[in-house]
């Protein structure tokens, strides 16, 4: 699945192909990958929400867009413009059998492709858009969090592993895995602390640090993985740039040298720097701590 910068990516791109024209029809060829009724009009705007895409029509009604693991949106019109999962469908000939559903503009037509027909474009009223499930159940992003918020949020997960808790886009929304690593090695929290061993200043530095590698990954284009590519169909250079931890495990840490480190943390693949990221005083913490509670027990 595209982390937020990917779809941020993707939103600034598409938006110059596609924003004031006009939907003349909607073909869908998978009925699974469109919920509600098609409905044209000309797109007013792209909004995206955490990583759901939103195109406003002048009719009231708007196009919620959501790529998953193998969407792709490709505009054939004046120029060819590619987005999502990366395949030979960025220059073949459209529609074919990943084709789920086809948008027809008046000089120029956008193709939602998925092959494991995860995706899906959804048609509602623009004044329902942040009241749908999907959406409405978001967090704030980093962008828009204060500390003292972000603090709250883990103060309500006190025993949860911090990396699982910002993972969770009803605490904070837009923080995929990649993100997650290098925000908390930019912070030197280890992904495997309590969120009750966080302190104020932690959670501040951490939602700092979210905010500080999501921009540097958006203005590069967002992350060189395998999956996703930038919305002209070159590559994003974050992870080549920018990237600290994530995917270079064996590779010295750039702060103090120690081999980058990869395990598991609730179930994902985590990388970190077991010098600047240390837990093991944190943990004694909580040994002493649960004595304390079973003693007064």
């Amino acid at each position: 699945m595209p982390e937020l910068p990917e779809v941020e990516t993707v939103k600034r791109g598409l938006s110059k192909f596609i924003l004031q024209k006009k939907i003349t029809k909607i073909e869908i060829l998978n009925e699974k990958s469109f919920i509600g009724s098609p409905t044209t009009g000309k797109v007013i705007s792209v909004r995206r929400f955490g990583k759901a895409l939103v195109l406003d029509l002048d009719n009231d009604y708007s196009l919620m867009i959501h790529l998953r693991m193998t969407g792709q949106l490709i505009y054939d019109g004046e120029e060819r413009y590619a987005a999502g999962h990366p395949s030979e469908n960025f220059v073949a000939n459209l529609p074919n059998k990943q084709t789920r559903v086809v948008l027809k503009f008046e000089n120029g037509t956008l193709y939602f492709n998925d092959q494991r027909k995860f995706g899906f474009i959804k048609a509602l009223k623009t004044s329902e858009v942040e009241e749908d499930s999907f959406i409405k159940k978001l967090a704030k992003e980093p962008w828009f969090m204060t500390a003292e918020e972000f603090y709250e949020k883990l103060g309500h997960h006190k025993n949860s592993l911090i990396k699982a808790t910002i993972l969770d886009q009803t605490i904070i929304c837009g923080l995929g895995n990649i993100y997650a690593d290098e925000s908390l090695f930019m912070s030197k929290i280890h992904p495997e602390r309590r969120c009750g061993t966080i302190t104020k200043e932690e959670a501040g530095r951490l939602l700092e640090s979210a905010c500080k590698v999501m921009d540097k990954s958006i203005e590069s284009g967002g992350s060189t993985m395998a999956t996703y590519v930038k919305a002209d169909g070159t590559r994003g250079d974050y992870l080549d740039k920018f990237a600290q931890v994530f995917h270079r495990e064996g590779k010295n840490c750039p702060v103090c040298n120690e081999k980058i480190i990869k395990i598991r943390v609730a179930g994902r693949g985590t990388h970190l720097c077991p010098s600047c990221q240390k837990v093991e005083k944190f943990c004694e913490v909580e040994k002493l701590t649960s004595r304390e509670k079973a003693k007064n027990d």
